[in-house]
């Protein structure tokens, strides 16, 4: 009898060990993550990496721009709204959309993007959705200097959007492919804002430092930023009350 209550609490104790074990390895697998304080708890901002980002505001889980090759998406939970920006390569993976989406999943696109994912809904700039306590905005995102040639804009204007997500109070923008655009400058009340930062495509430290001390956002996430300098960014923001968060979302 004593040798196999002593089977058993071994047994229980190498239960525990592996269980442990297996959920150490899988935290050190998730991408690295923030936390913002809300009226309605805690918002929390993975960052998987380039232009795709996770937040959980309580039980709710949105993605924004989720694409295999930007990080590992492994131990990360399924989606409650997974919201594209444009239909680019790098921003719309429907192989991913698929595995991470359940049936009652809101997807939210660009017009060129949802006629891609079936059950998208297609938004233009200025539409707004709420979804539970969620407020989804969807802003303009386009560029207004840089082009693949001349007259052919990376991005043009009316295609790809930007999203403001309020929840709890909390204003957070993620401009997607854009530049500093008289939209964005126009934001009012923004707490966290990801502004894009590599050229060809999107801005220069200086176009997001424009953009930046034009609608002040609390914390400043540059992203989808490539092999620019942030500390470019870190600097032209100095003193601005602008608190820069650097981020490894290349």
């Amino acid at each position: 009898m004593k040798s196999c209550n002593k089977a058993r609490i071994l047994l229980v104790s190498l239960t525990l060990i592996i269980t442990s074990m297996i959920f150490q390895v899988k935290s050190q697998n998730l991408p690295v993550s923030d936390q913002l304080e809300t009226t309605s708890g805690n918002v929390e901002l993975r960052f998987i990496g380039h232009g795709s980002l996770m937040f959980r505001m309580n039980e709710i889980i949105i993605y924004i721009d989720p694409v295999k090759t930007s990080g590992n998406y492994d131990n990360l939970p399924k989606a409650d709204i997974i919201l594209v920006t444009h239909e680019h390569y790098d921003h719309l993976d429907n192989d991913l959309i698929g595995l991470l989406k359940k049936s009652q999943t809101v997807i939210l696109c660009n017009q060129a993007a949802a006629a891609k994912v079936a059950g998208a809904r297609a938004l233009k700039a200025g539409d707004t959705q709420s979804i539970g306590n969620v407020i989804i905005e969807a802003v303009a995102a386009y560029n207004i200097v840089n082009e693949r040639a001349p007259g052919q804009p990376f991005h043009p204007k009316g295609s790809g959007l930007g999203y403001i997500i309020t929840f709890g109070g909390k204003r957070i923008y993620v401009a997607g492919d854009t530049e500093n655009t008289p939209e964005m400058k126009a934001l009012k009340n923004i707490d966290v804002a990801f502004l894009p930062m590599n050229l060809p495509y999107t801005m220069t430290p200086e176009m997001v430092a424009d953009a930046a001390k034009a609608f002040k956002p609390g914390i400043l996430y540059p992203y989808h930023y490539g092999d620019t300098n942030t500390d470019e960014i870190i600097k032209l923001l100095k003193n601005s009350g602008i608190e820069v968060r650097i981020r490894n979302l290349k």
